[in-house]
Order: structure tokens, then sequence, then C-alpha cells
């Protein structure tokens, strides 16, 4: 069992991260295109909508989606349940939406015309959601790469063709509804075909793990969007484009890495637990390699952050907000792998707990530091998730789902060391140079790291090529 559990999750592993790359690289080409041709209260304007409809996805399936990972009844049944639940409450919300854009608009000084057409998005995305819920209980992400990164190539594609004619932010606004439209047709071409249904057990089922988690996965996604609004609030447009521009490149390394391992590490964690196994083991080689590998990339991030301004000299303020914020990924990466198994282990009410003490920390912080600037902004959200992390270690412990602290001493010391060199590296590369500089530098540091690192973690790196093998 644990060897055929290993095997499906490198699989998943590989897979996911493929669609990651893909759906990912799209959010990265287009957040280089707004950089280059929108303003600075353009860009704000667009991330704002983004982050009202982010809220609002995870407002209409409240986390429900896990469930059918961890169903011990016949999933499609539980599915069809889920998909009535769900996109019943994404109409509701995108009527509410509908009727408020103009009062939201007014108040976070974006346009309700941009706010009516990402509210559109909203029942799609749900459909969406069930259909690769049901891809991911299987660790089947090879099917999930048409649907989730075809639909996210498509919006991609359109997005940037409308900003080069001059849409500006309204390019973002129907990108978004091109992408969601396109991911329940697209997961229809892959042969997940699921019909609405309703089964009163299965309803109870997901209704009790939502009534625990839903709240949970509401409050995570305020974190990750509720910094956008206050900036919005209270300064200018502008200076959510700033952030926006730091906060989206630091965001990249955690949902290439740390999404991809936590998205694998749920399901694989949930069918150790159903089937009475332990699961320190595997909760030891994910966050070795969550480690080790963002590790990698916020080095390399927060030394070349200066390189921002090859965008345009207006983003050279982002800079150091862009540091302060590698220091934040890193941190939230390890909490989202270790939050996977504490939800993974039933202990739902314990990760509630755990994100509203998060959120309460956060709001309390950006009453006192937004009126500061973006960087206090970004400085409070480093600190409070590493304060986190020891509060997270022990509840992990504390329902026996940790591994020993010196097992990770190897690869902390090969971590810290490789970022010590990388420092060391960084100060005697020349400066400049364009773009072809930047990507020499980010080679040579890459390659520093992994120098130093690998030889700390040799038998990490075994492992992975059994697995492989």
């Amino acid at each position: 069992m644990t060897n055929r559990v290993g095997e499906r999750a490198v699989r998943g592993s590989l897979w996911l991260f493929a669609v990651n790359v893909v759906s990912k690289g799209c959010q990265v080409a287009v957040t280089l295109v707004l950089a280059a041709l929108l303003t600075e209260d353009g860009l704000g304007t667009v991330s704002l909508v983004v982050s009202l409809v982010n809220i609002g996805q995870v407002v209409q399936s409240a986390g429900v989606y896990d469930v059918i990972s961890r169903t011990a009844r016949d999933p499609r049944v539980l599915a069809g349940t889920v998909l009535t639940l769900s996109a019943g409450g994404g109409l509701a919300l995108t009527a509410v939406l509908l009727l408020a854009a103009e009062p939201l608009g007014a108040a976070l000084g974006a346009p309700a015309g941009l706010l009516r057409i990402a509210a559109l998005s909203l029942p799609f995305s749900a459909i969406g959601g069930v259909q690769m819920a049901l891809m991911h209980r299987d660790l089947d992400f090879r099917r999930r790469m048409l649907p989730d990164a075809g639909g996210m190539v498509l919006g991609a594609l359109v997005t940037i063709a409308l900003a080069a004619l001059g849409s500006g932010p309204l390019s973002m606004a129907v990108g978004l509804l091109c992408t969601a439209v396109a991911q329940p047709v697209l997961a229809v071409v892959a042969g997940v075909r699921l019909r609405p249904g309703w089964n009163r057990g299965a309803a109870t089922e997901a209704l009790r793990w939502t009534a625990v988690v839903g709240p949970g996965a509401v409050v995570a996604t305020l974190l990750i969007n509720v910094d956008y609004l206050a900036i919005g609030r209270v300064l200018r447009p502008s200076a959510v484009g700033v952030y926006s521009l730091a906060f989206r490149i630091a965001w990249m390394p955690y949902i290439l890495v740390a999404v991809v391992l936590g998205g694998v590490l749920f399901p694989v964690c949930a069918e150790l637990v159903r089937s009475g196994q332990s699961v320190s083991g595997a909760v030891l080689r994910f966050t070795k390699a969550t480690l080790l590998v963002t590790g990698c990339l916020y080095t390399v991030t927060a030394l070349l952050a200066d390189r921002v301004v090859l965008f345009g000299q207006r983003w050279a303020p982002a800079a150091v907000v862009l540091v302060a914020l590698c220091a934040y990924g890193f941190g939230l990466g390890l909490l989202h792998t270790w939050y996977q198994v504490v939800r993974a282990g039933g202990h739902a009410r314990w990760y509630l707990a755990l994100e509203v003490t998060h959120l309460i920390a956060l709001l309390t912080a950006l009453a006192l530091t937004t009126r500061h600037g973006v960087l206090a902004v970004a400085v409070a959200q480093a600190v409070i998730v590493w304060l986190l992390v020891p509060v997270t270690w022990w509840v992990l412990a504390r329902h026996g789902l940790a591994f020993r602290l010196r097992e990770l001493g190897r690869a902390v010391a090969g971590v810290a060391g490789a970022g010590a060199c990388c420092w060391l590296a960084a100060r005697l590369l020349p400066s400049g140079g364009g773009v072809a500089g930047a990507v020499f530098a980010g080679l040579v540091l890459l390659g520093v790291y992994a120098a130093v690192a690998v030889p700390f973690n040799r038998e990490a790196v075994r492992e992975l090529r059994g697995s492989l093998s």
C-alpha cells in the first residue's frame, strides 16, 4: 500500500507541477504584459477585481471540494450533490455582486462594470471546481491538464490580446470570464461528465465538512486578498499596483512548489489515514521538498529583487517590498504543507483555529501598518507567518502527525548554507545587463544554491531518484 501510494504521489506531483507551470506561467505572462502596458493605477484596479473574484470563488465552494477526496461513499454521488450546492451558491453570489457592484466599486476605487463582468465567472468556476476535485481524488492530474491549464491559456491569450489593443483593466475581467467558461467545457472533453444530483446522506456529509472547513477556506482566501483591499481603501490604487507586482512575483514559488506538493499531500495523507498507516514519513519528505525547493526560488528572487525595474523604472519601489514578501512566501509554503496534514488527519477544527488566528493577527497588523505604506504591510505579513510556524508544528505533534525535528536538521542547514553562499555570490555579480543579465545572474545563483544544498540532502535526492525509477 505504501509503495503504491508513493508511486501515485510522485506521478501526481509531476503532473500537478506541469499543470501549475502552464497555468501559473500564463499568470506570469499576463502580469508582465499588464505591468508593461498599464499604469500603477491600472494594475491596482486589476488586482482589486481579481481579489474579489478569488474571495467569491471560495465562498461559493466553502471548502467542500476537499470532502470528495476524503469520502468513503461513492465519490460521483457525492460530487453530484456538491455540484448542486456549489453551482447554486455561485449563482446566488453572482446575483449579489451584480446588484452591489456600484457601492463596492465606489468603496474600493474599481469600476462597477469590471466587477459585473468578473462576477459572471463564478457559476462556471463552481462547476469546473467539482469536476477537477474528482480528478484530484485519484491524483489524476494528467487529465486535469486540459481544463485547468487549457482554460488558463485561453484566458491569458484573451487578456494579452485585449491589453495590447488598449482595453486596459477590462482585458483582465474578460480574460477571467473566458477562463471560467472554458474550464467546465474542457473538463467534459477530458472525460469528466457530471450531472447535478441530490443525495441526502451525501449532502449531510458535505455540509458537515463545510461547517468546519468552509470557514477555514474562506479565511484562507481572505488572508491572501484582504491586504489588497486594505491598501486600496487606505492608500491610492497606485500603491496597490506596486504591492501587487511584488506580491505576484513572490507568489510564484509558493504556487509552483508548495501548492503542488500540498495538493498531492492531502489525498496521500487521507488515504494513509483511511488505511490506518502513519503519515509522519510522508510529512517529513514533503516538508523537506518544500523547504529545499521554495528556499532556492525565494533566495534567488530576493537577491534579484532590484531587477524589477526591467518592467519600468516606475516599479522600483516594489523591489524592497518583494524581498519582504519572499520571506512571507517561504514561511507560508511551510504552513500550507502542514495544514494539508492537519486537515487530512481529520482535525479540521484545529485547521480553522489556526487560520482564524492568522486572520485576526493580520487584520490587526493591517489596521496598524497600512497607513505607513506597502513595505510595512509586507513586513507584517512575513512576521505573522513565521510566528505561526512553531504553533502549527505544535498542533501536528499534539495529534501524532509530526516527525522528529532533528530529522529536518540537514535540510535546514542546507537551505541556510546555500542562502548565505548565494548572497556572497550575488555581491560579485555585475549589475545591469537587462533581461540577459538577469537571466545569467539567476542561473548562477541557482547553480550555487544546488551545489551547497544538495550535498546536505543526498538521502532526499536518492529517495526522489528511486521514486522516479
